[in-house]
């Protein structure tokens, strides 16, 4: 009987039959069983996992790897494969048992076997995580992959717009996403579909795992939206299977009906049955647990392999998918590159120009770029950090710069730049683009925009250099797209400005106290807080240069004072010696923009005869990462007292100071001078508290405390 499938665009729909004869369909049961059993076996063996959506999901994962993807086991790094993204990492297993099945060396039976043990050399982490072959982006956080899987297909499209030439498609791949119910509720998820939609992304595939089941049962308890309605009101292609757990040769049509598409990302809504087999098929118990050895064996009977045989792959199953993908893959590649020696004898300068991104090469003389030298004048440090960046993006064909719709606020437009967008939008007030433009408008998302630039950062490492941009209140929003980027050791750059209490009449809710310690707990972040221009050339220096960290820069809304005394180059070490002063009792520590107060209440201290030193200090992490000797001889801490000044909570200085001067409670709704004052940022005041400190140490009342 040929399989059908149902493709639904916009509010019309029809059915469309389809006959295939595609190679190995005779082998289609015994590998859907096979990896059912195997599946079961995995999970049973360490007693722990996520068995049941993967064993739903296998005929989905035949149709991509044996069918669809253009993908070389044996050069999983090659530049022009398509991207599989597994957006619900819960189950993985499915990944990695593919991985094993198509040739991948490195995914040994022996390594699927270390899935949920206690081996610290395993391949097989409970979600898949981007460091081992075959694995594009860690997805962990449910609705994330999606998000990773439009920056993906963000980069191909440019770098298509931006390389390809008549009989040259020197990049064409396709993005593959799979999905569960779970992402597509999470509204990251929706912001990255939405996205999409507007953006055509017509290279990009998501596909729907739909079994009704979450972990609380039912996915119908908490959702019961027309989600085949929903993707086609957000701009995409909608295909549904109606046998997702069976029907290979439809889901093959499906596929390929999408990768047809010209003008729209695809869905496609393959019903699949949950734990497929086994007693609790269907059922939400069948979602992560192991299934015990009783069912296990009856899985194995159900199946036609022995009941006591564990983790058996019949030949004929290696055979199936290793005569399809080995050969396949070896030609894509050897056409691939030959294909790249000729465009580069065609067009040598883009030639040379693609060459070095594939290899994450900058220009000889990026830091050129930087001004030498700023205005003089007070200057806030969001609009220092355009006039960093600007000349960067501008210049640098790997820079992609975006904003949650915050363009007029963050200064990281350029002149003449092109927006990131599909050639036939036309808004409303001209602001259109091309696939080639590097400036993105993301609108108001700043979880999506932050997990999109984690995909453009992983296309290939170096190709692309993400910089997003918004006030950094928001990126509270963005925190766990931000987290993301960090845990995988990829580039990108966040410019966070209106980074403080002077933020004013915008209140408590805009004014960002408590963030700061958020993110210079969160590892692999570097997060630079400048205190002026110089500064901020210096802060952008290190991110650049960041090959596998991520970076916010913190900048002010409101003008900040120009330093002499202010070193690019310092920033580096994360804190230097600002100001010296020989046999000083008080070291000030000054951060970001309110190096001001510490500089000032130096100079009123100084009126009555107190000695005292100043630190700049804007990043923690990078203090960290220098030797003992040079902490010790910035920080003086054993012939000084230390005061840090930042209107931040305090958490983390007891490190580095004896005392702070910061914020305690939210902030307050003043115009910004005011509400600096209003909390006790004023030069008099500080210096007030530093002496009665003093003081009370010469009597030994006190030794650490926040003034």
């Amino acid at each position: 009987m040929a399989p059908s499938a149902t493709e639904l665009n916009g509010n019309s729909s029809k059915v469309k039959s389809v006959a295939l004869h595609i190679e190995g369909r005779e082998d289609h049961d015994l590998v859907l069983r096979t990896f059912r059993v195997l599946i079961a076996d995995l999970v049973q063996h360490y007693n722990g996992g996520h068995p049941g959506g993967a064993m739903g999901m296998a005929a989905i994962g035949v149709a991509l790897w044996a069918y669809m993807m253009k993908y070389s086991p044996e050069n999983p790094a090659w530049f022009n494969r398509d991207r599989f993204i597994l957006s619900n990492g819960h189950t993985c297993l499915f990944q990695y048992v593919f991985l094993h099945l198509t040739g991948y060396k490195h995914m040994t039976m022996d390594q699927l076997k270390t899935y949920h043990s206690s081996s610290r050399y395993s391949f097989c982490p409970g979600h898949p995580e981007i460091e081992h072959e075959g694995i594009e982006v860690t997805t962990g956080p449910l609705g994330q992959g999606i998000a990773n899987a439009v920056g993906l297909a963000m980069a191909t499209k440019h770098l298509a717009a931006t390389y390809n030439k008549p009989n040259y498609e020197i990049v064409n791949n396709t993005t593959w996403c799979m999905t569960g119910d779970a992402c597509l509720q999470e509204g990251v998820g929706l912001e990255a579909i939405s996205l999409a939609g507007h953006w055509k992304l017509n290279n990009l595939v998501l596909i729907f795992d739909n079994n009704n089941v979450t972990c609380d049962g039912s996915a119908d308890i908490a959702n019961t939206e027309n989600i085949n309605a929903k993707m086609a009101a957000s701009g995409w292609n909608v295909i549904e299977i109606l046998d997702g757990s069976n029907d290979i040769e439809g889901i093959v049509a499906a596929l390929n009906t999408a990768k047809a598409s010209r003008d729209k990302p695809t869905f496609i809504n393959c019903h699949t049955i949950i734990g497929i087999g086994s007693a609790v098929e269907g059922d939400a118990k069948a979602h992560g647990a192991a299934f015990g050895e009783e069912d296990v064996m009856s899985i194995h009977r159900k199946f036609g392999f022995e009941a006591d045989e564990r983790f058996s792959v019949p030949k004929k199953v290696y055979n199936f998918f290793q005569k399809l993908s080995l050969p396949r893959g070896r030609k894509l590649v050897s056409e691939w590159e030959k294909l790249r020696s000729n465009y580069c004898d065609a067009y040598p300068e883009l030639g040379a120009e693609l060459l070095a991104r594939i290899t994450g090469d900058l220009p000889h003389n990026w830091e050129d770029l930087i001004p030498k030298s700023f205005p003089a004048s007070a200057t806030a440090s969001r609009k220092s950090a355009g006039l960093v960046c600007n000349p960067l993006a501008q210049n640098i064909p790997s820079f992609m710069v975006g904003t949650a719709d915050l363009s007029p606020s963050v200064y990281m437009s350029w002149p003449g730049k092109v927006d990131f967008q599909s050639p036939d939008l036309k808004t409303t007030y001209g602001i259109n683009g091309n696939y080639g433009g590097r400036y993105i408008h993301y609108g108001i998302r700043e979880h999506a925009m932050a997990s999109i630039a984690n995909g453009l950062a992983a296309y290939n490492r170096g190709t692309i250099i993400p910089v997003t941009s918004s006030f950094f209140m928001f990126y509270l929003y963005a925190a766990p797209g931000v987290r993301m980027g960090a845990l995988q050791e990829l580039q990108v750059i966040h410019v966070a400005t209106h980074d403080s209490i002077g933020t004013g009449e915008d209140g408590p809710t805009h004014q960002p106290i408590e963030l700061a310690s958020l993110y210079r707990t969160m590892p692999n972040i570097l997060y630079i807080r400048p205190c002026d221009s110089e500064e901020t050339a210096g802060a952008f220096k290190v991110a650049v240069r960041a090959k596998h960290s991520s970076t916010i820069i913190s900048t002010s809304r409101q003008n900040l004072p120009q330093y002499k005394e202010s070193n690019r180059e310092a920033v580096q070490c994360g804190a230097y010696v600002f100001r010296e002063r020989e046999d000083a009792t008080v070291t000030m520590i000054g951060v970001g923009a309110e190096m001001a107060f510490a500089v000032d209440a130096t100079e009123e201290l100084e009126k009555d005869g107190i000695k005292v030193r100043i630190v700049s200090f804007p990043c923690q992490r990078l203090f960290e990462q220098q030797s003992r000797e040079y902490r010790r001889a910035t920080l003086q801490s054993k012939k000084t007292v230390a005061v840090v000044v930042e209107a931040y909570a305090a958490n983390g200085w007891e490190r580095y100071a004896n005392a702070s001067i910061s914020m305690k409670t939210f902030g307050k709704s003043l115009p910004g001078k005011e509400a600096y004052k209003y909390f006790g940022f004023d030069s008099l005041a500080i210096a007030r508290k530093i002496k009665s400190y003093l003081e009370d140490l010469k009597h030994e009342r006190i030794w650490k405390d926040e003034l």
